[in-house]
């Protein structure tokens, strides 16, 4: 059964569609009101009841955060000032910082549910490959699972992976292609059955696919 939120997919797309051709402010300040009321509210309200969804799937509590349309661009040689999709993510309340975190976008070009850990460097970064070296068949096994289940990949978010597998690890190591991440994530497209079944019940459904590889990183990480 539908929720109601499939309408704010609806109106999402079709808004994000006339921003990627006029990605200005003077276009944006006339519709701002509408993307607020249709857009935005609906969607930290979606944000709020998945959170609670996601507690009970993983048995911990997670923070809900929609992401902000405007575009920080201070370092960026894209100066366009708005961003042309809609971000939610569900990080950990315990603030881990290596505790995976659960990730819902979508724009015209894509409708995805994921989750990873994400920016590892110093010594989550070493964790992390000590994780991969211990565990890595039983992740690997997760991850094949995720694809099998719900169609899930892993994402190309965050920083280029090393060329080769970091010492001290054999370079032939069997998850080296893991070991050269400086971060994991793993997404899957949300497909059509949001508009049946409503977008929280399809974004659970992604999320319970992906749990496996959540567990990996729970327990283990």
């Amino acid at each position: 059964m539908a929720d109601g939120f499939e309408n704010m997919v609806e109106e999402a797309l079709t808004f994000f569609t006339k921003l990627e051709q006029n990605n200005t402010k003077d276009w944006f300040e006339p519709h701002k009101a509408h993307y607020k009321d249709a857009i935005a509210g609906p969607a930290s309200f979606f944000a709020d009841l998945t959170a609670e969804d996601l507690a009970r799937l993983t048995g911990k509590a997670h923070s809900p955060k929609v992401f902000r349309i405007y575009r920080d661009v201070r370092f960026s040689k894209d100066k366009t000032p708005l961003n042309t999709h809609l971000h939610v993510m569900w990080s950990p309340a315990d603030k881990d910082v290596l505790a995976p975190s659960w990730f819902w976008g979508l724009s015209p070009s894509y409708f995805i549910v994921g989750m990873g850990v994400m920016g590892l460097q110093a010594d989550s970064l070493t964790r992390y490959r000590a994780f991969v070296d211990s565990w890595g068949s039983g992740l690997q096994e997760a991850l094949d699972g995720a694809r099998a289940s719900v169609g899930a990949e892993l994402s190309d978010w965050g920083p280029e992976p090393l060329k080769r597998v970091p010492k001290p690890y054999d370079p032939e190591h069997p998850q080296g292609d893991l070991l050269r991440r400086k971060a994991l994530a793993i997404s899957a497209p949300m497909g059509e059955a949001w508009r049946s079944d409503g977008v929280i019940k399809a974004t659970v459904a992604n999320m319970r696919g992906l749990l496996p590889v959540w567990e990996m990183f729970d327990r283990h990480l």
